[in-house]
């Protein structure tokens, strides 16, 4: 047996159940979406919206912001820094987002979000951001603990939608959400958990395939920019494997040239593509034509699109295809998915400063 089908071997690594986890996404988003709807809250006189956040806390909103591109009407971005942009003032929605709530970038952000009068709501399952707001009367999200940031990503995506619902900003998604809940359970229980054989498991399969490679993964700007940056994140996180990520059509225009060397590592490279059918016409035929040229560069090119369901359920079917491989990278690379000693060892450090 092949230690991907093999419970025991995994359970013997997986000592904290990152399996478990990765596997209860379709009920996590299920719940988020009620906990965004049931808050009490007004809409207020805005002109952007602006989410800060950071890793795990800062790839939710970004799905939200790509998967809602076609319907705000208002600008939106994501701020992965200490300093929010000069822009946000009185008339700015300002989402905070740390798990933890102790996140420094995401609380330097809020205390600038309050020297200007920014409209600010705060998501975590705690910490001093939970404070923060309370002492100064910010509408608080208050977000189930216990999980490993990166596994809250239902949470801390699907509960902006509910709020930005209850605003009025975006029309209600309740049946996008219960949609999304049965496909994801879908995708989980027959194609890639790990009840599901190594045959017929598209997951354990690309994990195989990028076992001791270098994975490049590219998105489309239209419905799956944050898809291919949340692979690469979680296989830097649950895998502990270095992996790029860009983005069509913006490659085409400089990195495509680059398929050529160092020659001698291009045997050690993979290459995957995710795109959706609301693409661009036109970025869809840069998706078969990019293809085409990276196999002459003789690197093996994975092309993966999702057709069931709504956008929402499409995208996230996606995202949830890469969070199990990079579990089962973990376990291909003999380690623990869940501890991610190298951020613990900075934190460490800049609390020294």
């Amino acid at each position: 047996m092949n230690k991907l089908d093999n419970l025991e071997f995994i359970k013997k690594l997986d000592c904290s159940n990152m399996l478990k986890f990765i596997s209860d996404l379709p009920e996590q988003c299920r719940d988020a979406y009620a906990i965004g709807k049931s808050i009490n809250i007004n809409k207020p006189a805005v002109n952007n919206i602006v989410f800060a956040g950071v890793g795990g806390s800062g790839i939710g909103p970004d799905m939200v912001r790509v998967y809602l591109g076609d319907e705000l009407k208002i600008p939106v971005s994501i701020c992965r820094n200490y300093t929010l942009p000069d822009f946000v003032g009185e008339r700015t929605i300002l989402f905070c987002s740390s798990y933890s709530g102790n996140t420094e970038e995401t609380l330097s952000c809020f205390k600038q979000g309050l020297k200007r009068n920014a409209f600010i709501i705060t998501m975590g399952s705690g910490g001093r951001l939970k404070e923060l707001s309370s002492k100064n009367s910010s509408t608080h999200i208050s977000i189930p603990p216990g999980y490993p940031p990166r596994t809250a990503i239902g949470y801390m995506s699907i509960t902006v939608l509910g709020v930005l619902v209850k605003l009025g900003l975006i029309k209600d998604k309740e049946n996008d959400v219960k949609e999304l809940f049965s496909i994801l359970t879908d995708v989980r229980d027959k194609e890639i958990g790990f009840s599901v054989s190594m045959e017929k498991n598209i997951s354990k399969q690309i994990a195989v395939k990028l076992y001791k490679k270098y994975p490049i993964i590219y998105g489309t700007a239209d419905t799956t920019e944050a898809v291919s940056n949340r692979w690469r994140e979680q296989i830097a996180e649950n895998g502990k494997a270095l992996s790029s990520s860009n983005t069509l059509p913006e490659m085409n225009h400089n990195e495509i040239v680059g398929w050529r060397f160092p020659e001698n590592l291009l045997k050690d490279f993979k290459a995957i593509i995710l795109y959706d059918k609301d693409d661009h016409e036109r970025t869809k035929e840069r998706v078969r034509i990019t293809s085409e040229i990276i196999k002459k560069s003789g690197v093996e090119v994975m092309v993966l699109k999702k057709d069931n369901g709504g956008r929402l359920a499409r995208i996230y079917s996606l995202l949830y295809i890469g969070d199990f491989v990079s579990f089962y990278l973990a376990i291909l690379n003999n380690i623990d998915p869940t501890p991610v000693e190298t951020i613990d060892y900075l934190k460490k450090e800049l609390g020294k400063i």
